[in-house]
């Protein structure tokens, strides 16, 4: 089992900047691949960013390409989602998650067996 617990959430305006945290326990973190997921309203969950467990291999939505930055850090046990130039589109509640090792980074919510609760990001126009 791991263990996923979202922070860094909350109200910014169009053109601001937020980083988001994930930090894990229990399954040891370093063998996961982990990814970052946005849920708006009144829509299903799409994938943001994903990155492999040796932290390469980073792949983006095209909708966040050039402003988003998923990174790692193996040793505290967190990923990270830093969000530059944000517009009301990104509004939504966040996800990490985690799932078993991949070389190659998909693009989906597939494989994905561990998910957090939840960050809410809002981004007022």
């Amino acid at each position: 089992q791991v263990q996923l617990v979202e922070s860094g959430g909350g109200l910014v305006q169009d053109g601001g900047s937020l980083r988001l945290s994930c930090a894990a326990s229990g399954r040891t973190f370093n063998t996961n691949n982990m990814g970052w997921f946005r849920q708006a309203p009144g829509k299903e969950r799409e994938f943001v960013a994903a990155i492999n467990w040796r932290g390469g291999g980073a792949r983006y939505a095209d909708s966040v390409k050039g402003r988003f930055t998923i990174s790692r850090d193996n040793a505290k046990n967190t990923v990270y989602l830093q969000m530059n130039r944000m517009n009301p589109e990104h509004t939504g509640v966040y996800y990490c998650a985690a799932r078993p090792p991949r070389e190659v980074v998909v693009t989906t919510g597939v494989g994905y067996d561990h998910w957090g609760q939840g960050t809410q990001v809002t981004v007022a126009s």
